[in-house]
């Protein structure tokens, strides 16, 4: 790696007549770099070329001496001003395409990385954007190579075929019905009997899985920070599929006089100026569980009586922007779920898992009756980051459980994921320092989509509960009556 930094850091008066002293106090500086300054009037001008240490770390070790040197002879020194800041290292392999990004310039030659960067601010080194940025530009390399690639996806068991009892689209045949009403995109109103059926799937989820494994349940806000999304990888990995949240810059109605009096008057909602009104987002919708459960441990330590803990919330609908992405009831922009995490050692993290595979296989196969399967696939927090194509080992990642959907056709292709759980390793542990009394500490995660289960279900066995597999029916005997409409 080479780092070559020119900056100037601003005096406050002319230091010309100190060359000759500051020439010997630069020779008695240990750096393992080349140095080289100047003087012009107010202006002290360094140039640092280092192969090792980064040269904006010099540059700050320096202005600290620089500022004794200075101010024994009654002279400040303000801000610095990177001038220029030239920057190589090496890639694992050749960029297949440009990369851009913020605050420089980026050149390739081979395998060898050349970021440019001219005219910033003292914050810039101060806050160590540097390091970042190489981080950010060998990630993008990384992601060429994954383009296009599908997720890895590896089978691990598969049930029976079942016959389905029918192969229509349970969404359209439900809206056609009157079960379900579309309120907005992508966002659905559930009446009696649809509710009814997803309180079943809740039911059989509690009563057959987390409860019986010992999860305890917790209630969570609605809103996340982005400074919990930082620590996730959130806001990095999808900034698009979040719904963000502005809070009114005031309630003063006076400041919403304007707003309130084009409502009234147009009949619309005038965005201007319900934008004027609003602060920035700081927060946004849950899109999962998961990270307020780990926000709320920041910084803790957990008793070794307490491990493995084991959580469930299923109190706050996620959302998701999904875009052109949307389909029924099974691809939607709010859906219900049951969140369970937990967080243990890794040997009682494994141990965990095989315990929930059983009991899921029990719900699907004895409960369900469905035909399913399993798989070993690209970890979710590696899709967030764009890291198609990759799988973990044994011990770390994801196991998606697949319902077959008939109405779509071919069993070849036409699976809907309706299941997970993953287990991350240290991932968000570090990321929120929680930590054991000993050991170091895993978690993972398990998501129970009650839409998911709902679809995977109808789907194959149809909407008459005359054709429901007995064990389901004791969970739901009959499917309520709906209002009637004139």
């Amino acid at each position: 790696m080479k780092f070559d930094l020119t900056i100037t850091i601003k005096l406050s008066s002319d230091a010309s007549h100190l060359k000759e002293e500051l020439d010997e106090f630069m020779k008695d500086m240990e750096i393992n770099a080349d140095v080289e300054w100047k003087i012009e009037d107010d202006n002290l001008i360094l140039h640092i070329l280092s192969t090792e240490r980064r040269s904006h770390e010099w540059a700050l070790r320096l202005y600290k001496k620089l500022a004794a040197f200075f101010g024994k002879r009654k002279i400040g020194l303000r801000e610095m001003h990177v001038e220029r800041y030239e920057i190589e290292f090496e890639l694992e392999r050749e960029a297949l395409k440009e990369v851009t990004i913020p605050f420089a310039d980026v050149k390739f030659d081979g395998k060898t990385a050349r970021m440019i960067i001219v005219d910033k601010g003292e914050e810039f080194i101060r806050q160590n954007y540097v390091d970042r940025m190489i981080r950010r530009i060998k990630e993008k390399v990384e992601q060429q190579y994954y383009e296009g690639k599908k997720e890895y996806w590896q089978l691990l068991w598969k049930s029976e075929e079942k016959q389905p009892v029918w192969n229509k689209d349970p969404s359209e045949e439900m809206q056609k019905r009157g079960w379900i009403v579309l309120l907005g995109k992508g966002k659905w109103f559930y009446r009696p009997q649809v509710a009814a059926i997803m309180r079943a799937m809740e039911r059989i989820a509690l009563e057959k899985v987390v409860l019986p494994l010992g999860f305890k349940e917790v209630i969570e806000p609605m809103h996340v920070s982005f400074d919990t999304w930082l620590r996730t990888g959130h806001l990095e990995g999808m900034p698009g599929e979040i719904y963000y949240i502005c809070e009114p810059k005031s309630r003063d109605e006076k400041q919403w006089e304007r707003f309130i009096d084009l409502v009234k008057i147009t009949r619309e909602v005038p965005e201007d100026e319900l934008l004027k009104n609003l602060k920035p987002p700081r927060e946004g919708v849950v899109y999962a569980q998961c990270p307020n459960i780990y926000a709320s441990m920041k910084g803790k330590t957990i008793a070794d009586e307490s491990l493995p803990l084991l959580l469930f919330e299923h109190y706050v609908p996620s959302d998701r922007y999904e875009s052109g992405g949307k389909h029924g009831i099974e691809r939607v922009d709010e859906f219900h779920r049951i969140e369970v995490v937990y967080i243990g050692t890794k040997e009682q993290l494994l141990e965990l898992r095989e315990k929930l595979i059983e009991r899921y296989k029990h719900v699907f196969n004895s409960i369900l009756d469905l035909e399913w399967r399993m798989a070993r696939v690209t970890p979710f927090y590696m899709q967030q980051a764009g890291m198609l194509g990759m799988e973990e080992s044994d011990a770390k990642g994801t196991i998606d459980f697949e319902a077959w959907l008939p109405y779509r056709g071919d069993r070849s292709k036409e699976w809907l994921e309706f299941q997970n759980i993953s287990i991350v390793g240290d991932k968000y542990t570090k990321a929120f320092n929680i930590k054991g009394q000993k050991e170091e500490l895993w978690s993972g995660c398990s998501g129970i989509g009650l839409e998911r289960w709902m679809v995977s279900f109808l789907a194959q066995k149809g909407l008459d509960p005359d054709a429901w597999p007995d064990s389901f029916k004791k969970y739901l005997p009959e499917i309520p009556e709906g209002p009637k409409f004139l």
